[in-house]
């Protein structure tokens, strides 16, 4: 018994480990995108690669990690929870539903996106103001005083989660389809070319698992597909959490409004899709050095 209840622990770190260095190797990205996606009056003239050299020239090299660190507090929690869930969740439903293959990786990796989400949706509103924020004009002094700020002036606990409805209704397509194509893509590798594509895995020889540069591979395109599925959502969540700070937010406070007016303002490519190159140039790492590393800290902490 204390060997599972640190199982719990250890895929908890592992989880944790994998989202905190995803996260720092694109928070660079991250930031640009955030810029580009509510047009932040800055920036707005200018495409990907001009804000990515425009920020340091105005900010300095730190002002691309701006909000990260709000976002290191969330990712640790999120993505270990996500990892757990998602292991627990498929349990559940196999076992309680009898569904298996791959219909149950994808109910689960639904579930579990959402549930790291709503556990974690307040730190991404705080690191989402803080990122939008440009020298020489700030709102918010730091992390604490974003959520104080927020919770005074916005109606407490409910100004947390403004944004919350279009990043529950895309994530589900998103996290369902990476776990899915990840899955899909690891085992049909796998069963088709077992020694081109794997290797036996370091803590347990049966176990076939992929080759590091595979994996990430497999992560990338993975995330990639996820990712032009749900990235409008991804603008209207954006939008909606700068609300306040937004000239143009009582235009969008719901879902729906935020969708609409996106899209007849600026239309798809520059609306709906806007920073979309950036999210690919930043998601396929991204993935990629999540999934490799929570492979690698589950090989490392025992847990196959």
């Amino acid at each position: 018994a204390a060997r599972r209840d640190f199982y719990w622990l250890r895929s908890f770190i592992a989880g944790g480990v994998a989202g905190c260095c995803a996260k720092t190797t694109t928070a660079p990205l991250d930031r640009v995108k955030i810029l580009l996606q509510a047009h932040n009056h800055h920036y707005k003239h200018l495409g990907v690669f001009s804000t990515l050299c425009a920020v340091p020239k105005k900010e300095g090299y730190l002002g691309l990690y701006k909000g990260n660190g709000a976002m290191m507090i969330r990712i640790f929690p999120y993505g270990a929870i996500q990892f757990m869930a998602f292991d627990q969740y498929k349990k559940v439903i196999t076992k309680q539903l009898g569904i298996s293959g791959h219909v149950h990786r994808l109910m689960a990796g639904s579930m579990a996106g959402i549930t790291a989400v709503i556990c974690t949706y307040p730190l991404d509103m705080v690191r989402v103001r803080l990122a939008f924020q440009v020298k020489g004009e700030h709102k918010y002094m730091g992390i604490i005083h974003a959520f104080k700020m927020i919770y005074t002036k916005e109606g407490g606990l409910s100004g947390f989660y403004r944004g919350l409805m279009p990043t529950v209704v895309g994530m589900a397509p998103y996290a369902g389809f990476s776990f899915f194509t990840f899955g899909t893509l690891k085992s049909i590798g796998l069963a088709q070319a077992p020694n081109l594509l794997g290797r036996p895995s370091l803590d347990n020889p049966d176990v076939l698992v992929l080759k590091t540069h595979v994996n990430l591979l497999c992560g990338g395109i993975a995330g990639a597909i996820a990712q032009t599925i749900s990235y409008p959502l991804d603008v209207t969540r954006r939008r909606m959490q700068l609300g306040a700070v937004l000239p143009d937010s009582e235009k969008c406070l719901t879902m729906v409004q935020t969708l609409k007016y996106v899209y007849q303002q600026h239309g798809v490519r520059r609306g709906l899709y806007r920073g979309l190159s950036l999210n690919y140039i930043r998601c396929i790492p991204s993935q990629a050095v999540a999934f490799t590393t929570y492979e690698l800290m589950k090989q490392f902490l025992h847990l196959n």
